[in-house]
């Protein structure tokens, strides 16, 4: 999602994680597609926040962050699946082995990014625990400061959250302690941050603020063992007897279901028919292009996974989005970099995530991907950057118009069975003869850089946008504060010499940047030339 600083639409806002209390939400349609999705191909947020190292004991850190996490509340609950009904969350306790720090051969920031690749190749099961956190300790040489740093790293189901609500995540774990909404809703529960446990723990009642009750330690507090045993069946039987109910309305709605789905379809095709009608006028902007493949958008889906990061604090220039100078670089960058891989590529374009109005409270991925064509053949550099930021600026108000809902409508309305049956034959290892982009930029501002670990101060934050059969090169943009990290993540066996192109792309960062603060000459702007 495309950020521009302070009060752009991508900014990270007041979080707004919303607790779940009474009753267990269905999983929205586009959040179910990416659970169901993940079984196919690794598609988690991975949010990465490197800290000064806080010199404390390993115990007093897992403990630190162990209470933190238990007391938000997005952090306590995992999917449940069903046969005919959408998934739904439901409460659960937080197992200690979600928290795990990771040993280093050597304790670098070059060992950092090594042990990277193996985690970003390696999803998590919503159904068992929808995240995980990672430690690297004592890390010499992270960028942002003279010291050892602390990184932390942030993994997330995808269905559980978009790269926004991740961040207000990260932010409730890592914020003031006081952190809360500007709605209501409950960010952070301390009255839970002493349940840490086991995933077994269940709650005593319907809603996941509520103090659990471990049925193990019950069984002696209640009069003994049989008790406790007597219990723990009730419960089970009792959450049975509610699938059960779920599965049945599910199944009784399933032709109303399909009628809905022929009803919404219908006036999808209508919305199509008149989009193409409004944009052919020039009412409305015209979607993106379609381009021949490069070497990165080759099959099979990628079996090893490389990063690179660039931290930078130059990247805000007056009158310019970062995500546009971002894209103006990549422009730069990789059309060279496919030309000495002996391509010769036209035109290139880049996939870029549109943050969107949230349409259904129960949804937690609002956005939506726009092609944004990199314009390669400007050679002025002052030229190609307006053009790309008004690309982007057209693609945004295009995705964000009401026709464009017309069909997420439609998709809304199938029934579970017949969504996840699409999802499962979805030919994802197929590259199409055109697409739509050859690389993805996920760009998210991820608020002001006041958070702690255990005390210690953040210094930067970074993402790795998922690596598919199709995309075998993706950049993220994340901010914190003034500094900004461009993020690389890459498939070896397509980029072989990622650190090439990483020193190509922080070069024509530093080009881009420079052009666009410097005065522009009036003959110039006027003839293009």
């Amino acid at each position: 999602m495309g950020f521009a600083g302070p009060g752009s639409r991508g900014e990270s806002r007041t979080p707004n994680v919303v607790a779940i209390v009474g009753g267990m939400p269905t999983l929205a349609p586009s959040d179910a597609i990416r659970h169901w999705l993940s079984r196919r191909a690794r598609n988690d947020l991975f949010l990465l926040y490197c800290f000064d190292e806080p010199g404390c004991t390993p115990d007093t850190l897992r403990a630190t962050l162990l209470a933190r996490c238990a007391a938000v509340a997005d952090l306590r609950i995992r999917l449940r699946e069903y046969r005919f009904a959408y998934p739904r969350w439901v409460p659960c306790g937080i197992a200690a082995e979600q928290i795990a720090e990771h040993p280093l051969p050597q304790s670098d920031w070059t060992s950092v990014g090594a042990a990277l690749s193996d985690l970003l190749a390696d999803g998590v099961a919503a159904e068992r625990q929808a995240w995980r956190l990672h430690l690297f300790r004592h890390v010499t040489g992270a960028p942002g400061g003279d010291g050892p740093a602390l990184v932390v790293v942030l993994q997330l189901s995808h269905a559980l959250a978009d790269g926004r609500r991740a961040a207000e995540i990260a932010r409730a774990v890592f914020g003031s302690a006081d952190t809360g909404s500007d709605d209501g809703s409950v960010v952070e529960d301390r009255s839970a941050a002493s349940e840490v446990g086991s995933p077994d723990t269940v709650p005593t009642g319907a809603g996941v603020g509520r103090r659990r009750l471990d049925v193990r330690r019950s069984a002696t507090g209640f009069g003994g063992t049989w008790f406790g045993r007597a219990s723990a069946v009730v419960a089970v039987r009792g959450r049975d007897l509610a699938g059960w109910a779920i599965e049945g309305r599910a199944l009784a709605a399933l032709p109303v279901g399909v009628a809905r789905t022929v009803v919404r379809g219908i006036a999808a095709e209508r919305a199509r028919r008149e989009l193409a009608e409004r944009t052919a006028r020039g009412e409305i902007p015209p979607p993106g292009g379609e381009f021949a493949p490069t070497v990165l958008n080759r099959p099979p889906a990628p079996a090893r996974h490389a990063v690179r990061m660039l931290v930078r604090a130059d990247l805000r220039v007056p009158g310019r989005t970062v995500t546009a100078l971002v894209l103006a670089a990549i422009a730069e960058a990789l059309p060279a970099y496919l030309a000495g891989r002996g391509e010769a590529p036209g035109e290139l374009a880049a996939q870029v995530s549109v943050a969107l109005p949230a349409s259904n409270a129960l949804q937690r991925n609002n956005y939506r991907d726009v092609a944004v064509e990199l314009h390669c053949d400007e050679n002025d550099p002052h030229r190609r950057t307006e053009l790309i930021a008004a690309t982007l600026a057209a693609r945004r108000i295009r995705a964000a118009h009401p026709l464009l809902r017309a069909p997420d409508r439609a998709t809304a309305a199938l029934p579970a069975p017949v969504l996840r049956r699409d999802i499962a034959a979805f030919p994802l290892g197929t590259v199409p003869a055109k697409l739509s982009a050859h690389t993805v930029v996920s760009s998210v501002h991820r608020g002001a850089a006041d958070l702690t670990c255990a005390g210690a101060p953040v210094r930067f934050t970074a993402g790795f946008p998922a690596l598919g059969a199709v995309m075998h090169l993706t950049h993220g943009v994340h901010g914190l504060g003034d500094t900004i990290t461009v993020s690389l993540h890459a498939d070896p066996d397509a980029l072989p010499d990622l650190d090439d192109y990483a020193a190509a792309l922080d070069t024509a960062l530093t080009r881009v940047v420079a052009l666009a603060a410097a005065p522009r000459d009036p003959y110039h702007s006027r003839t293009g030339g």
